[in-house]
């Protein structure tokens, strides 16, 4: 050794123990081993980060999958169609209340409903908010699982124009908070439905935010939308990146 691993004093000669610490080099390093010193045999079974983790981000966003033709027109259908369904709801205004009467509704309303039983535990703004944001984490954890764990990163920019369209189908609702013209579940209506049932009016009211409720709408429908058209570019980037493949 020309350092003592301890106190990387420089040693003019070899010796049992440190003439500056006192370390006995023999005991030391039977507790301290040198990194460079061990095998392959001693590294961790386990590796904290894999190496597709450390890869940029753009690996995940367009890793590479099957490239079998049907696989291709398959998703080619489905980018015509979403892009297609995405023109008509947002040009739609707000008060038309396109999304609230397509058939995707009706598949937000589950997790809508089931968010409000979720959230119940952390009190009644929660549980009202809850609604809200189980139509919002449903889609994003099938974002999640499609993107990390399946690897599908065409099948991720699907989950993503989800939950854009989960905030266009919230827009509507929270223009409403004021008016309550907008049929709740049950056929009840925000104008006629005791306080707190029409889960905007309660959470703008409570918040002192009910007069900002046409100006969150649009932010909500906004948002959507850039979403909606940023994951269709991630779609049809992986498309022509197939096709030139």
């Amino acid at each position: 050794m020309k350092h003592c691993p301890k106190c990387l004093h420089d040693l003019q000669e070899q010796s049992e123990i440190c003439p500056h610490c006192g370390i006995v080099f023999e005991k030391y390093l039977k507790y301290h081993p040198d990194p460079a010193d061990q095998q392959d045999d001693d590294l961790p079974l386990v590796t904290i980060i894999t190496e597709d983790e450390a890869q940029p981000l753009t690996r995940w966003l367009f890793y590479e999958t099957s490239q079998s033709t049907l696989a291709f027109m398959g998703r080619s259908i489905i980018f015509v169609g979403l892009v297609l369904w995405s023109w008509q709801l947002i040009s739609s205004s707000i008060e038309s209340n396109a999304v609230g009467n397509s058939f995707l509704h009706l598949i937000n309303l589950p997790f809508h409903e089931a968010g409000h039983i979720i959230f119940r535990p952390f009190g009644a703004f929660i549980t009202s908010l809850g609604g809200t944001l189980g139509q919002l984490i449903m889609p994003s954890i099938c974002l999640g699982v499609l993107l990390i764990k399946t690897r599908d990163p065409f099948g991720a920019a699907v989950a993503l124009w989800w939950v854009g369209e989960n905030f266009l189908d919230i827009a509507p609702y929270i223009n409403d908070a004021r008016a309550g013209q907008l049929p709740l579940l049950g056929g009840n209506f925000g104008h006629s439905s005791p306080y707190g049932f029409h889960d905007w009016e309660y959470l703008l009211t409570e918040s002192g935010l009910l007069n900002y409720d046409h100006i969150l709408a649009k932010a909500a429908f906004v948002s959507g939308s850039v979403i909606m058209l940023l994951s269709l570019l991630w779609g049809a980037l992986l498309l022509i990146k197939w096709i030139r493949a």
